[in-house]
C-alpha cells in the first residue's frame, strides 16, 4: 500500500523543520499526507477530530493546517471559522466535496486554498509552499497578536498604514485590522498599483502564482472579504471599485512613509 511504503521512508530529524498539521478522520489518508510531507522536510501531526485540531494549536501551533470538510459529526466550515479567529496561520481545505458553493464558502471561512480529492501529491506540496511563501513560513500565533515590524516597507492611503514587512495592516483610529494571508497579499497588489485597472487574472496571478479556471471566483469573494474590512461602506466602496467586464481598482492615492 500506498501507505506502508510511505511509513517506511525515513523521517527528517529536525526541531526547525515547518510544522503541518493534518486533519482527516481517515487513517489511510493522514498516514499517506503524513510520510510524504516528512519526506519533503516537514513536521508533520496527523489528527482526526476537530478536538484534537484545537489542542495542538494551544500547545504546539503549527505553520499550516489541511483541513478536511466531511468529519463525522463535525462540521469543518466551523473548524475554518475558529482557526481564522483564533490563530494566524496557513489554511489549505483538502476534501472530497468539490462543488463551487462549498468551495466559495471555503474561501470566504478564510481558506488559503482548496483543494478536491483526489489530488495529486506533487501538486498540493507546491501549493502548500505558496501559501508558506505567503505567510512567511512564521509559525500560527494568537489573531490578535502583531508581528514586529523589520525594516517595513510602509504604504498609506486614506488614512490606513499597510506594513507589507511586518504583513500589518492599520486602521486610521489606530488599531491593527487583522487580514488572512490571502487579503492581505491581495490588497498589497492593488495598493501597488494605484489607479490601475487590474484583471482578475493578474490579480490571481499575483496572489496565488496561477492563472484562473472557467468561473473561478476566488478574487470576487477575497475582494468581498476585503472590502468588509477596509471600506465604510461595503456595498459602496469608494477604495476598491469594480470595473465591469475589466476588474478592480485601488481608487485613493498611496504614499510611502
Amino acid at each position: 500500500m500506498a501507505c506502508d511504503f510511505f511509513r517506511a521512508l525515513p523521517t527528517p530529524v529536525t526541531t526547525t523543520a515547518t510544522h503541518i498539521a493534518v486533519l482527516d478522520d481517515e487513517l489511510d489518508i493522514t498516514q499517506l499526507l503524513g510520510g510524504y510531507l516528512q519526506t519533503h522536510g516537514y513536521r508533520v501531526s496527523q489528527l482526526h477530530n476537530g478536538r484534537a485540531l484545537m489542542e495542538l494549536m494551544a500547545r504546539d501551533a503549527p505553520a499550516l493546517v489541511l483541513l478536511d470538510l466531511g468529519l463525522p459529526g463535525e462540521d469543518g466550515f466551523t473548524i475554518a471559522r475558529q482557526l481564522r479567529e483564533r490563530w494566524r496561520c496557513g489554511l489549505v481545505i483538502v476534501t472530497g466535496r468539490g462543488d463551487a458553493v462549498d468551495k466559495v464558502v471555503g474561501l470566504e471561512v478564510g481558506a488559503d486554498d482548496y483543494v478536491t480529492k483526489p489530488f495529486d501529491l506533487r501538486e498540493l506540496v507546491a501549493r502548500i509552499k505558496a501559501v508558506l511563501r505567503r505567510i512567511e513560513g512564521s509559525p500560527a500565533a494568537p489573531a490578535a497578536a502583531a508581528p514586529a515590524p523589520a525594516n517595513p516597507d510602509r504604504l498609506k492611503f486614506e488614512g490606513w498604514q499597510l506594513d507589507t514587512a511586518a504583513r500589518r495592516l492599520t486602521h486610521p483610529a489606530g488599531h491593527d485590522v487583522p487580514l488572512t494571508s490571502g487579503e492581505f497579499d491581495l490588497l498589497c497588489v492593488l495598493a501597488r498599483h494605484p489607479g490601475r485597472v487590474l484583471s482578475r487574472d493578474f490579480l490571481l496571478e499575483q496572489t496565488r502564482g496561477r492563472e484562473a479556471a472557467p468561473f473561478d471566483r476566488t478574487i470576487d469573494v477575497q475582494i468581498g472579504r476585503l472590502r468588509k474590512k477596509i471600506e465604510a461602506d461595503p456595498e459602496q466602496p469608494q477604495i476598491v471599485k469594480s470595473v465591469r467586464s475589466a476588474g478592480y481598482v485601488f481608487v485613493p492615492p498611496v504614499s510611502h512613509t
